[in-house]
């Protein structure tokens, strides 16, 4: 190799060296390392456009599973805008997908503030007729997916006896409206945070996804929980992040997804704009136990690039 950059002119060198430094080339690598017998998913949110950018985003996803076998797709809601006909199905969600049902990646959905609740009876949002439900993708790794539109008690025992029995390391809930979030426009659901909060750190839940806020957002870790805001899978809201002291890292330029990777205490992310240039990458380690402390007594555990 040094022998061939010798003979090459040194202008040319030196060209080449400038165009690996740019973020079109440089940051549109793979950080997850792709272990063997790990756990491979996709996070999505605020999709169901039908528009341009939702489909960018569909086909990024695509894409990147070439080099990134994901499994499944979390999605946070707002998964169909504007109607529930066949038409829109077909539209903002059949077609932008496609590729990745083909491929045998399923969805789990939870239902966003401009859903029908009749979409947990649609067979591929994988819902089975459930406003709220739970799913074990892998020994030790469960996800629960809440309906944070109706937060009742009949809702909130259910999830109490299901965290409490679960007996998995790895305790992940996604839904809707963010506890954390710095949205100008959205922001932080503080009634449902009360509730919800005190059985995340109860009973272990390691990190919390939700949507709402067309954005993207990685929270500082509040009582030993991580918590991120996707919400721009086809929907944004742009410059719409405020300045706070929440924010760990913010994007709210273009819309995105994510792709996540755990293989045993780890877990692995990375967030993709519309364009495959990557916003965000980490790593979060699962604590033995959740902490109690206020969030500003809790150190930042993600290994960040």
């Amino acid at each position: 190799m040094r022998k061939q950059l010798d003979a090459m002119p040194r202008r040319f060198v030196v060209l080449l060296l400038f165009l690996a430094s740019l973020p079109c080339f440089a940051q549109k690598q793979l950080s997850l390392p792709n272990k063997p017998d790990s756990l491979r998913f996709a996070v999505m949110g605020d999709t169901g456009t039908g528009g341009k950018t939702q489909y960018d985003v569909a086909r990024q996803m695509a894409q990147w599973r070439t080099k990134f076998p994901f499994e499944f797709v979390l999605m946070l809601g707002d998964n169909l805008y504007g109607g529930g006909s066949p038409r829109d199905y077909e539209q903002k969600f059949e077609t932008p997908y496609k590729p990745l049902m083909d491929a045998g990646v399923k969805f789990y959905a939870s239902l966003g503030n401009h859903d029908d609740a009749n979409q947990r009876f649609y067979k591929n949002f994988n819902m089975n007729g459930e406003r709220y439900y739970t799913f074990r993708p892998k020994p030790g790794i469960r996800f629960f997916a809440l309906d944070s539109n109706y937060m009742d008690r009949a809702q909130l025992a259910w999830l109490q006896e299901e965290l409490r029995s679960s007996g998995s390391e790895w305790k992940i809930c996604y839904f809707h409206y963010p506890l954390y979030s710095s949205g100008d426009r959205h922001g932080s659901d503080e009634q449902l945070r009360a509730v919800l909060e005190p059985l995340f750190v109860e009973f272990g839940v390691s990190v919390v996804f939700s949507g709402h806020d067309h954005f993207y957002e990685r929270i500082k870790p509040q009582k030993g929980i991580y918590y991120f805001v996707s919400g721009a899978g086809g929907q944004l809201r742009r410059g719409n992040i405020r300045t706070t002291d929440l924010t760990a890292k913010g994007f709210d330029q273009d819309n995105h997804f994510m792709i996540l990777e755990i293989a045993g205490d780890e877990m692995y992310f990375q967030t993709i704009s519309r364009t495959g240039t990557i916003v965000d990458s980490g790593v979060i380690q699962r604590p033995k136990e959740n902490l109690k402390e206020d969030s500003k007594d809790v150190p930042n555990k993600a290994d960040l690039k």
